[in-house]
């Protein structure tokens, strides 16, 4: 098959993340595969390094500039499906009237419900299937009037890395200044209100009164920075807390960590948490949104509110039990394997396009 795929998107989340593993795959299963891409952003530098074609679009003007560029590259390769990763790219496919000829599906990460104003329901129309990540979620489109046999669940999928060597923790460890005796508890997302950050700060003290070893790595960046390095000096907790930025080599956060946190408000799968079930480490995490099929409470993590108390509990409770955090991990591996590899995704999103194909051809 020959596939345009479309993410505008200049940060690298979750979804770009996503992005890269499906691109990568489905070129490695032979399919042509283009990418349209916001130029300079990560996706596209990374992508590019993988040998993927990339058409860069300029930052300026950014979805206009895309609408010409996608109604040239329909009009010129001939794609077989658009896969559209996000919003913004949505809007560039409906303005470039792509879905005249040739099918678009989008895929749904996020379960908050769709906008119904008249231009948000024209561009949904324009969707032959929508590619929900979750159960929730696709609820959620259903809730919000797309029919249910628009609706496909691809569930999210992770590399699934080989064990970390103890030479290879220990480098981790060190980069990010981590000492023999200290227990690390870390988290990897942008900082956005809506990843509660805050709730993981707001664990150290009470965690910390009873276990001073206790330090915690942040592994991101975004709007919310200034605020979280002001509440960790107003707790007194500077040298608990590691502000790491944004890590491109992020194997290296798993590798030093000793337990991975969660405590987003709202959230799809979640990538990160998903990262972190695969590399065998115990979890602490919320249930919110569609983080409850993930999470199985005292099977695959320790399932917490969004909440300081909470959450110190449930990080006690870790520090003082390696017996649970050795079960915890080896069973949330076990679940990667299972429900969250890359190999799963590509497949499903192959199957996904056949069965869009196949109906559009009746």
């Amino acid at each position: 098959m020959k596939i345009l795929y479309a993410d505008l998107e200049r940060e690298w989340r979750g979804g770009q993340a996503q992005a890269f593993l499906t691109v990568t795959g489905l070129c490695e299963r032979g399919h042509e595969v283009e990418l349209l891409a916001a130029s300079g952003s990560p996706l596209e530098e990374r992508c590019r390094e993988a040998g993927v074609t990339v058409h860069a679009v300029s930052r300026f003007g950014l979805r206009p500039r895309a609408a010409l560029r996608m109604k040239g590259l329909v009009a010129s390769r001939r794609p077989d499906i658009v896969h559209i990763n996000e919003a913004h790219a949505l809007s560039a496919a409906w303005m470039a009237g792509a879905h005249r000829r040739i099918p678009l599906v989008i895929s749904r990460r996020i379960g908050f419900p769709l906008k119904h104003n008249p231009v948000s329901r024209a561009r949904f129309a324009a969707l032959s299937r929508w590619i929900a990540t979750s159960d929730e979620i696709a609820g959620t489109l259903r809730d919000s009037g797309v029919r249910a046999d628009k609706i496909s669940i691809v569930a999210e999928g992770v590399v699934l890395p080989p064990a970390t060597p103890p030479e290879a923790r220990a480098r981790a460890r060190a980069r990010f200044g981590i000492r023999e005796g200290e227990f690390l508890f870390g988290n990897v997302a942008v900082f956005v209100p809506e990843k509660g950050q805050h709730h993981v700060i707001g664990a150290l003290p009470a965690l910390r009164a009873a276990h001073p070893e206790a330090r915690l790595l942040l592994a991101g960046d975004g709007e919310r920075r200034a605020e979280l390095e002001a509440l960790t000096r107003r707790l007194g907790l500077e040298d608990a807390v590691i502000f790491a930025g944004f890590v491109r080599d992020v194997g290296e956060v798993y590798a030093a960590l000793d337990v991975f946190v969660f405590p987003s408000e709202y959230e799809g799968l979640g990538t990160s948490l998903l990262v972190a079930l695969a590399s065998g480490l115990p979890v602490v995490s919320t249930r919110q949104g569609s983080l409850g099929e993930v999470v199985e409470h005292e099977r695959t993590g320790l399932a917490a509110r969004p909440d300081a108390g909470e959450f110190a509990a449930a990080m006690r409770r870790l520090i003082e039990d390696p017996a649970l955090r050795e079960r915890l991990g080896a069973e949330a591996r076990r679940e990667a394997e299972r429900r969250f590899s890359v190999a799963r995704m590509v497949e499903g999103t192959i199957a996904l396009y056949r069965d869009v194909l196949e109906k559009r051809a009746r």
